[in-house]
């Protein structure tokens, strides 16, 4: 919690919350800490043991107060409501579900009768779990991966390929963190995250962009919207997508994308699925047997 508040207050200007800057140069960027504090209505020395870990109690009221001052969004503050309930356990939260990566049957049936639409599935910490033909060729070179190694941050991050695949890499990059972050936050020791922790040093040590975006504290996910791929054997391809929980699931989400159908995109995506490999839509852990 007093990471995210860091993190935050020193995005926000002075302007933007309506201070007015007197003379002289501010040696930090953002607002300085008695700032939030007097606006958020608590005293800078309650602020400050917040940011320091040193107070792990704030009232609701408190959190919203805070939320409005540092200008956070409607996930940011679900994300900082969710902070302080951690911050204010006492005992040890119950066991989470068991770690799986089990993909039913029924979920790969699913898969396949999507086609020609690129679908896949990954687990909370962004291991790549099952996909269709299409789906795994959006992540052009994931193939070639050892399986226990697909996870979709780290082809985004260390996949020097990754950056030419998307035209907007830096909003791809900037997903990926936010979910990790989120997880890293508020459930570090669930049992299907026990190598969190591992890929998030992996990819602090190997992306100079990770380690950045990891201090920023932004835990904003996408959820929907359009890409635009370059592929090979189809070229350019824009496609919406639309990630969805599958219930039932230790967190797994299903991301499904499409085209409308007889526009050049729609096309394109069907060629992709004919040019993709043999269907592949077992679960990661049969291939690894």
């Amino acid at each position: 919690m007093g990471r995210f508040l860091r993190a935050h207050h020193i995005r926000v200007t002075p302007e933007e919350v309506g201070l007015e800057v007197g003379p002289g140069l501010r040696r930090m960027p953002g607002l300085r800490r008695e700032e939030p504090a007097t606006l958020a209505g608590v005293s800078i020395d309650y602020y400050t043991r917040l940011e320091r870990g040193k107070e792990a109690r704030p009232s609701p009221s408190v959190v919203g107060a805070l939320a409005r001052v540092l200008l956070v969004e409607e996930r940011e503050h679900e994300h900082l409501q969710e902070l302080a309930v951690c911050a204010a356990r006492t005992t040890a939260p119950e066991p989470s579900t068991a770690p799986t990566s089990s993909v039913g049957p029924g979920i790969k049936l699913l898969l396949e009768s999507l086609r020609p639409n690129p679908a896949v599935v990954v687990g909370r910490a962004m291991d790549l779990l099952a996909w269709n033909p299409g789906g795994l060729q959006l992540f052009v070179g994931m193939e070639q991966w050892p399986v226990e190694k697909r996870n979709v941050a780290r082809w985004v991050f260390l996949n020097p390929g990754a950056r030419t695949v998307f035209d907007h890499w830096d909003e791809q990059i900037r997903a990926c963190v936010g979910r990790l972050r989120a997880l890293a936050g508020t459930d570090p020791d669930a049992p299907d995250l026990v190598g969190l922790v591992g890929l998030v040093d992996e990819l602090l040590a190997g992306s100079p962009e990770f380690a950045q975006l990891w201090e920023q504290y932004d835990v904003r996910a996408h959820t929907h919207g359009s890409k635009t791929f370059h592929v090979p054997d189809v070229g350019i391809v824009t496609l919406e997508y639309q990630s969805m929980q599958l219930e039932g699931t230790p967190g797994h989400r299903l991301v499904a994308h499409y085209a409308t159908p007889g526009t050049p995109d729609h096309d394109k995506m069907v060629l992709l699925d004919m040019a993709a490999a043999e269907p592949d839509l077992k679960p990661a852990e049969e291939e690894r047997t």
